[in-house]
């Protein structure tokens, strides 16, 4: 793939993982402010001693799509700064946006319905997931270990020159300093 070919995927990938990173925390911190309210009203079906699966289940929802919301946008951010498209990309990107649905889908699912405080059914998405983001972790880490070390760049060296800079580089010429004091009537003398 050249670079051209490859210029619409990395853009694809980014607003994907930015999206789902952001919609994600948007969701999951919704979540966490519903079961705030929930344990504020002091509401029995989410606070009775019976459904503390229930309430470990979805403070666990909202604690891991939360975090895999920002994991989505550090991913979105080490795409950028790497350049990185190709396969591990496309299948460590599959793998995350995976895990940032089935492993808080998982605990969310598992805690609305109880058995005997085990969870439901929906808990077995939870491993699928997390082996999903196992992957997309360490295909990542990978691709950050193997891209070669560049020179740092300081911050100041990207600048383009300007009239400001050249001006605190050393004393104004005299015309310039003439030119700042004002007499007066308001008018700049003559050089």
């Amino acid at each position: 793939m050249t670079r051209d070919e490859e210029a619409p995927e990395l853009h694809r990938t980014l607003r994907r993982h930015l999206a789902a990173g952001w919609l994600a925390v948007l969701l999951f911190l919704t979540l966490g402010a519903v079961l705030e309210m929930l344990h504020g009203y002091k509401v029995g079906w989410y606070l009775d001693v019976g459904n503390s699966a229930r309430r470990l289940m979805w403070t666990l929802a909202h604690a891991h799509g939360t975090l895999l919301g920002m994991l989505n946008i550090l991913f979105a951010l080490t795409v950028r700064h790497l350049s990185w498209a190709g396969g591990s990309q496309r299948v460590a990107s599959a793998a995350l946006l995976a895990a940032t649905v089935l492993l808080p889908g998982g605990f969310f699912l598992g805690g609305i319905v109880i058995y005997a405080g085990d969870p439901g059914l929906g808990i077995l998405l939870v491993p699928v997931g997390g082996l999903g983001l196992l992957l997309a972790v360490a295909l990542t880490a990978v691709a950050v270990l193997r891209t070669p070390r560049q020179k740092p760049v300081r911050a100041l060296d990207r600048l383009p020159e300007t009239r400001l800079s050249r001006r605190s580089t050393g004393p104004a010429p005299r015309s310039r300093r003439r030119r700042g004091r004002a007499g007066a009537s308001g008018r700049n003398p003559s050089p």
